[in-house]
């Protein structure tokens, strides 16, 4: 009697820490990216297209297609250096 109304409980805890890890996963992942393109977008020459570009690039690779809806990449003067600031908006998935 008593497993039967802990299990629904244990599997709800268990559901939870599965989609917190998979959030925190997805969201380093995200951060990951948009540092992999700030830096490929610093370089001499380079451009914010290629900022950009390289974000979706490396995010194809480790989320999959359509993991982000949007990212924009900007020149930005962060303590008297320009620097190249990429912004990631994705949606958070959800289990099941």
């Amino acid at each position: 009697m008593e497993f039967a109304l802990v299990t629904p409980l244990l599997l709800l805890v268990a559901l939870g820490v599965l989609q917190v890890t998979l959030a925190l996963h997805v969201r380093s992942t995200l951060t990951a990216a948009a540092a992999e393109g700030a830096r490929a977008g610093a370089l001499a020459g380079a451009g914010l297209r290629i900022a950009e570009s390289r974000t979706r690039d490396v995010l194809a690779d480790a989320l999959g297609g359509d993991a982000a809806e949007d990212v924009v990449a900007t020149r930005v003067r962060l303590d008297g250096v320009d620097v190249v600031r990429v912004r990631v908006t994705a949606r958070l998935p959800l289990l099941g």
